[in-house]
């Protein structure tokens, strides 16, 4: 290995260019290879940090308050009723913020930046963290495409029913396909900072989703006749128990970001304190939409409200448009910052990091590698439709192990806290939280096989 692939290199390096792969050159020396070993530690992923607190804050914000993380949460709460639902969202809330903040504080921990969340772990655990990163952040960034290219196909769906009701011809595969095309030509943008703007308006439809769910909830339910409405959870003891290791599941999901070092790589110096206010603000957002809305929907139709909240709400029309509207203008943001994860790794391994990024043989590779991963995305979504499971699953084995458990595993390996109530506290959040993987993965697989048995593939679900 090349001295150059193991000194520390700060933010403003000396041999930053814009020009060359994720905006620094690479010192290469009489070898024709570039491993990922050789190029890890200097690989800068987006240009040198420029964004501001704020910038990562609507980063941030993107990726977890979204429509397939926030419109399920009243379906959640019919799976555990009031009181533990309630329970359930505010200890996902506080324990994911408090995770990101420590995270966070670990982005240049030994004197060394890392700009990627693999490369922190593997700096605290080695290779074999390496590996178990790379993995979770795969299976998160791809179930949670796959989830919300489902979702992104059923609001396409609910606008073409809303005014053609009698219409058949544009199924939900359909609509799927649609979405995955435009996200193949969103997909050429280089970088997770030339997403910014597209991720500001990502948040304002979030505020704009969420307020008309809330609204519409609350005048659809006062349409109904309230004594119809019932909050008790019906089934067998053992459907009863399912139910909640899926609705823990979904919880799970709503607080997915796998990504907060990447994102924090684009934030301007002190990295660390900007990156704090932005996960701030970030949550200020979430912890206003996710319980209103939860408690609103499940309100407005108790039992009967359904994984997608929109598809319950109905008159007026217009509204309803708006939001589903928003909602797949949300999903576009959230859906690009996740796969870019995906396109990174790949680009290591195919494209030649000593080239410009907008070199034909890059240019040619990165076309490849997306139009691979839209196609397999897509193919998948439309196959297997089944958005709550999906947002389930890959809460268990995606989100709860990188948003959860690893930041306070690496924080208590790292930092060492000397204080006994500091250690007795992490560690019961680790075993806490590992328990509910274990549970909301069997309630995940255990519906997902029930749905796979009762529905066809490429089924036009609505």
């Amino acid at each position: 290995m090349s001295e150059s692939s193991t000194r520390p290199l700060t933010r403003a390096g000396n041999h930053a260019d814009d020009s060359a792969y994720g905006g620094q050159k690479f010192d290469v020396e009489k070898t024709n290879k570039v491993t990922d070993d050789d190029i890890a530690p200097e690989l800068q992923l987006n240009r040198k940090g420029v964004g501001s607190w704020f910038s990562a804050g609507y980063h941030m914000g993107t990726t977890i308050a979204v429509p397939a993380a926030i419109l399920p949460l009243p379906y959640a709460f019919s799976q555990l009723s009031w009181g533990p639902a309630i329970v359930a969202l505010l200890l996902g809330t506080c324990t994911t913020y408090y995770s990101s903040w420590l995270l966070a504080g670990l982005f240049n921990w030994n004197g060394q930046t890392y700009y990627r969340y693999r490369d922190l772990v593997k700096s605290v655990f080695g290779r074999w963290g390496f590996y178990a990163a790379t993995f979770f952040q795969q299976v998160a960034s791809l179930g949670n495409n796959l989830a919300i290219a489902i979702v992104a196909g059923q609001s396409m769906k609910a606008l073409y029913i809303t005014y053609n009701p009698d219409g058949d011809s544009f199924k939900l595969p359909y609509c799927i396909i649609v979405f995955g095309c435009f996200q193949f030509i969103m997909s050429q943008l280089p970088d997770l900072h030339s997403l910014r703007f597209v991720n500001a308006l990502s948040n304002v439809c979030t505020l704009v989703f969420s307020t008309i769910a809330i609204g519409m909830s609350i005048h659809n339910g006062h349409q109904l006749d309230r004594s119809t409405i019932n909050y008790e959870v019906p089934g067998s003891i053992t459907t009863k128990i399912m139910g909640v290791f899926l609705a823990l599941g979904s919880i799970a999901f709503a607080f997915g970001d796998t990504i907060l070092p990447e994102i924090q790589a684009t934030v301007k110096e002190p990295a660390i304190l900007n990156m704090r206010k932005g996960i701030t603000m970030a949550y200020c957002l979430i912890s206003s939409t996710y319980f209103t809305v939860a408690i609103s929907g499940y309100w407005a139709f108790g039992q009967t409200v359904l994984p997608y909240l929109l598809n319950n709400l109905t008159t007026p029309t217009w509204p309803v448009t708006i939001a589903n509207i928003a909602a797949i203008i949300q999903i576009t943001g959230c859906y690009q910052v996740y796969c870019r994860p995906t396109y990174e790794y790949f680009e290591m391994k195919f494209c030649d990091v000593r080239q410009s990024r907008l070199s034909k043989r890059n240019l040619f590779a990165r076309f490849c590698i997306t139009l691979v991963y839209n196609v397999v995305i897509t193919f998948l979504a439309a196959l297997i439709p089944f958005f709550g499971d999906f947002v389930a699953l890959v809460g268990a084995i995606g989100f709860i192990p990188m948003d959860f458990l690893l930041p306070i595993i690496m924080w208590l390996k790292v930092r060492r806290p000397h204080r006994w109530w500091a250690w007795t506290a992490n560690i019961t959040i680790i075993v806490f939280y590992s328990i509910v993987a274990i549970c909301a993965c069997v309630g995940a697989i255990r519906q997902i096989h029930i749905d796979v048995g009762t529905y066809k593939v490429f089924a036009d679900l609505a």
